[in-house]
């Protein structure tokens, strides 16, 4: 790869904690030889990806991560973004990015944007008010910026982990659940709450994102284990939609996100792209968007989608608490630096 191009990567680590420490419920956590599988499963990835930002999540312990690296010998090649204050008793998106990359400091974003607003007296006569009174990100979003190189400009990159598709425990609520009254509603209830949970997630990145990219040419970069499908209204709050098929540097949009998948396909015989596998089903929770800096067809484009690729052949065995892999898959996007025509660069 030339010294402009950038790569970029989503890896879910399962819960990576350290031996014997608390992951959730669970006092013991992973046992020494399990927590030895894991390391060198992560190890070995990295060592593939060869990604310059890799974006993770489930990481509980950054002395975890920092054993792969270790174990890798790749402490040299990689900072790594943990929270300062991260005590290893709760889950963070992290990130690795190659050495001389990174500008600045990384920022941890957990109260929503006050543009945030989730109320409406609906737009039809019929409709009930309604109001999401949720103000926090499950798992705080990390922002940071990167520079490939001192001429190329910086890219706003964003790890996040939506609330996932798993019925919410509406049975531990104290103070309104009834058994005899909602537990035969158990499962539909606590699908809705998580629904409605990671849909306020996607719109509060949203309006993250377009603070930064609306009317200007910040390149921008989402990552993350978004738990929901390329065609799912939480990834079309994200890429507000966009068009794809334009003719070559004529297209693009201000305010779109574009995803990997997407462009991926285009180059596929078939959609061979699934990074989780649940009763037999296989599908993408899993997604790089990117803002139109790095769309082909965008007459702002700065940056080309060379290649996606996706380790997945794990996900084929669910052994993931013996083996040390993890239950995801991982993805890797690559981009060569090309810019348009008249591109501000």
């Amino acid at each position: 790869m030339g010294a402009r191009d950038i790569s970029f990567a989503s890896f879910n680590l399962l819960n990576l904690q350290l031996p014997g420490e608390a992951i959730y419920g669970d006092s013991d956590g992973w046992d020494f030889e399990i927590f030895a599988r894991k390391i060198n499963f992560t190890r070995d990835v990295l060592l593939r990806l060869k990604a310059d930002v890799i974006g993770l999540q489930e990481l509980w312990a950054g002395d975890a991560i920092d054993q792969a690296l270790v174990a890798g010998e790749l402490e040299g090649d990689y900072t790594a973004l943990v929270p300062p204050d991260h005590n290893g008793k709760r889950i963070v998106c992290a990130a690795l990015v190659r050495k001389g990359m990174l500008v600045g400091e990384p920022e941890w974003i957990t109260e929503f944007p006050p543009e945030y607003v989730l109320k409406s007296g609906g737009d039809d006569p019929q409709q009930d008010f309604i109001e999401v009174r949720l103000s926090t990100f499950s798992r705080p979003v990390l922002h940071f910026r990167v520079k490939p190189d001192p001429r190329t400009p910086e890219i706003h990159v964003f790890v996040c982990h939506f609330k996932s598709r798993r019925p919410t425990q509406i049975w531990r609520e104290r103070s309104w659940y009834e058994k005899d009254v909602h537990g035969p509603h158990i499962a539909a209830l606590g699908y809705a709450i998580s629904t409605v949970r990671r849909t306020a997630e996607a719109a509060a990145l949203r309006v993250l994102v377009t603070q930064l990219i609306k009317k200007t040419d910040t390149p921008v970069v989402v990552i993350g284990d978004m738990n929901d499908g390329k065609d799912s209204n939480t990834l079309n709050i994200l890429s507000e939609q966009p068009t794809y098929l334009s003719p070559l540097s004529s297209g693009g949009g201000d305010n779109a996100l574009y995803t990997a998948q997407t462009m991926q396909e285009y180059r596929s015989v078939r959609d061979v792209y699934y990074t989780h596998v649940f009763k037999g089903y296989r599908e993408s929770l899993d997604h790089i968007l990117f803002s139109q800096e790095f769309y082909d067809n965008s007459k702002r484009r700065i940056w080309a989608f060379d290649e996606m690729v996706v380790e997945n052949d794990h996900l084929n065995h669910e052994d993931h608490k013996e083996s040390g892999t993890n239950d995801h898959g991982i993805i890797r996007v690559g981009f060569q630096w090309k810019p348009a025509e008249g591109a501000s660069v």
